[in-house]
């Protein structure tokens, strides 16, 4: 367990739901605030029903989608449509730091729960707003998921092959990425409380995230006009030997982007006569002759598979990896050296923090994901004792 806990004393509300919301309050969570969930006092939480491929559990409320980012916190299931429910809601952002929400702007005005509002009534919190478009403009109040905003983003539109179409990313990186936007966000207003003393909202959009994620992109397309294309395994640097390339069995993936990257190539391949090709010598040479060059590294990769070939070209300092699966990946050394899978005390492996504060241990959740409504009592109490 890390000792290096900076949200110590801090107590956050999360008012969320599905993924990028509870991610944002979990990581928070890790760096040790206190997390109160508050959910529906009805149905709790919709990503404890769906999500993932454990059918099982997620019947009971508790499927792999929620457990990613659920430990460490306490549940309070509430009825906000009734004047206790929101007398208590109210009781409990008077006691903390930062509310973190994910519902558009109309369902946060119905609730009379809106930045305004709140900053009139809690001139301490930090709110922050976690949507799909942002505050403002047209589609504010537009509900999206993580695969509606990589299509709005362009993120889609740049992925995939020339002949396979836009392709969605393996993964939910929209709402992760958001997730960590937003917690930066949120250090920052709380940075500013610490001089100012008053809350701040916090305005956070998934488009605008997924347009921060394509940034080169996005200043080239602007300078040049030119339009992302897709390239498949190709890299975004268009060097040639930068890409993906089959093995005897399988792929490694090559970033040969400086000089020195292509001279470390070359002599880890026993390919030294190409720094002599005229044709591959010089950086605009190997550009106009880059299928040339992308068969020739091909030829040489042949003759060994990825599992071989990535030590030698990681030691002779060509930046590469051999193509791994999710699983592959975890049980890698590294992954586990680093100790970014930890085990929650009901036995459940969840990812943790990319970082590591001052060379702490990695940050394990202090308690497990809980049941919908699992800390009430102990949450009534407490408001009710001050």
């Amino acid at each position: 367990m890390s000792k290096t806990h900076p949200f110590a004393g801090l107590l956050v509300i999360d008012f969320t739901h599905v993924l990028a919301g509870p991610a944002c309050s979990y990581y928070l969570g890790l760096l040790g605030a206190d997390v109160i969930k508050v959910e529906s006092k009805t149905k709790g939480d919709a990503i404890r029903h769906r999500g993932g491929t454990d059918t099982a559990a997620a019947k009971e409320g508790m499927s792999t989608s929620y457990l990613t980012q659920g430990a460490g916190k306490r549940s309070f299931a509430v009825d906000l449509e009734s004047p206790e429910g929101m007398q208590q809601f109210h009781q409990l952002l008077a006691r903390a730091d930062v509310l973190v929400e994910n519902h558009v702007p109309e369902t946060m005005r119905r609730l009379k729960l809106d930045d305004k509002t709140l900053s009139t009534a809690h001139p301490h919190l930090i709110h922050c707003a976690m949507t799909g478009y942002g505050r403002g403009g047209p589609q504010e109040n537009t509900a999206g998921y993580d695969v509606n905003l990589q299509a709005a983003c362009g993120l889609m539109e740049a992925t995939g092959t020339e002949h396979s179409g836009p392709i969605r990313t393996g993964a939910p990186v929209l709402d992760y990425g958001t997730a960590l936007a937003a917690s930066f966000a949120v250090s920052a207003a709380l940075y500013e409380r610490a001089s100012t003393g008053q809350g701040n909202f916090v305005d956070v959009s998934m488009l605008e995230t997924g347009l921060s994620l394509m940034s080169s992109s996005v200043t080239d397309y602007l300078k040049t006009g030119n339009e992302p294309q897709r390239r498949g395994n190709l890299a975004n640097s268009r060097s040639p030997g930068a890409g993906s390339f089959p093995c005897k069995e399988g792929v490694m993936s090559l970033g040969v982007n400086e000089e020195a990257h292509f001279i470390a190539l070359a002599k880890a391949l026993g390919c030294e006569k190409w720094l002599s090709d005229s044709r591959f010598a010089k950086r605009e040479e190997r550009k106009a002759h880059s299928a040339q060059l992308a068969t020739e590294i091909e030829t040489t990769l042949a003759t060994k598979t990825a599992h071989e070939w990535e030590p030698l070209l990681q030691n002779a300092g060509v930046p590469s990896a051999r193509l791994r699966s999710l699983p592959e990946a975890l049980n890698s050394a590294q992954v586990k050296e680093r100790g970014f899978v930890q085990t929650t005390d009901d036995a459940i492996d969840v990812p943790t923090l990319p970082f590591r504060l001052g060379g702490a241990d990695a940050y394990r959740p202090q308690s497990n994901a809980p049941t919908s409504g699992e800390h009430n009592d102990e949450i009534l109490a407490w408001l009710a004792s001050s």
